[in-house]
């Protein structure tokens, strides 16, 4: 339970090593990330009151920001004692219990007004850590409702490489507006080409005849770590094929079930893509890698206390 007055979607914030609440101003205006979208972030959660799949997160924050030419103000084990403060401050201020989401963003800094990256005086960091928000049990049981994106297509990634988890996400914002606006949760998106890539926060997968299908890397996509840690691990461990293939709208009428992966929900069941119907059943081989991906996720904190943070 919240202690009295305190709001249910409370943000704790760090800024610099400053801690306070998210509402409270903490960045100048000429700051780049807000002025340019000049920035890449990362997301984790806890499971189990630890920090999950730390390295890996690590390791694809160094390539956004290697992808950028920007140089990270913190070592992993600076920032893993912010974070660590900045549950503990949330915490403090919101009650323990339950699981957290931590949102570091990192900007190339502030400076005099232009693009040239130049400018820039020093990077800086913001952490945010609040309640991570699970799907509610009903959406669960029912399933996603997904529309694909009509007017827009997803960044090729010869220009603006969706690999690249940037502070820029128009593209993807738009889309999920349009898909939004037919009533739907989340979005598809295709690429140039009308190849599916993704959803707009999350990376999408299809079942057909027992095995998963999702797109490749190269179609232009973010390679989420739940994306990574499924095919990598989870799927072969619980007996399940994956392929990485290219596909497009006309497929989906051959699919049996259709899931969605993110670092805050992880595997989540989709009932439908416009007009086409997918099964969502205790049963289903999404089911059995959702109950899977969970039991990696507790063998991941007993195996790692270091980074327990609550």
């Amino acid at each position: 339970m919240l202690p009295a007055g305190m709001p249910h979607d409370y943000i704790q914030a760090n800024t610099g090593g400053r801690l306070h609440p998210a509402d409270e101003p903490s960045i100048a205006p000429l700051n780049r990330g807000f002025l340019y979208g000049d920035a890449v972030y990362e997301v984790w959660r806890t499971y189990h009151g630890v920090i999950f799949a730390w390295d890996e997160h690590w390791e694809r924050l160094e390539n956004s920001a290697r992808a950028l030419g920007l140089d990270l103000p913190l070592s992993p084990d600076g920032l893993f004692g912010e974070i660590r403060r900045t549950v503990g401050e949330f915490d403090r201020r919101a009650g323990a219990g339950g699981d957290r989401y931590v949102r570091l963003q990192i900007t190339r800094g502030g400076g005099p007004i232009g693009l040239d990256p130049a400018l820039a005086d020093h990077a800086d960091f913001v952490v945010l850590v609040q309640a991570n928000r699970d799907l509610p049990p009903e959406k669960r049981a029912a399933g996603l409702a997904l529309s694909l994106a009509q007017t827009l297509r997803r960044n090729d990634r010869h220009t603006l490489d969706p690999a690249w988890k940037t502070g820029n996400y128009l593209n993807n914002l738009l889309c999920l507006r349009e898909a939004r606006a037919r009533g739907a949760d989340e979005v598809v998106i295709t690429n140039l080409a009308g190849d599916i890539t993704e959803a707009a926060v999350c990376n999408v997968y299809f079942v057909r005849d027992g095995a998963v299908l999702t797109p490749p890397l190269d179609s232009g996509l973010l390679g989420g770590i739940t994306r990574r840690l499924l095919l990598g691990t989870v799927a072969p461990a619980a007996g399940i094929a994956v392929h990485e293939v290219k596909l497009q709208p006309a497929d989906l009428a051959g699919m049996q079930e259709c899931f969605l992966t993110s670092t805050t929900k992880d595997v989540m069941p989709v009932a439908s893509i416009d007009a086409h119907r997918f099964r969502v059943a205790p049963d289903s081989v999404t089911s059995r890698l959702r109950t899977a991906f969970a039991a990696h996720a507790l063998a991941y904190a007993r195996a790692h206390p270091e980074l327990a943070v609550g």
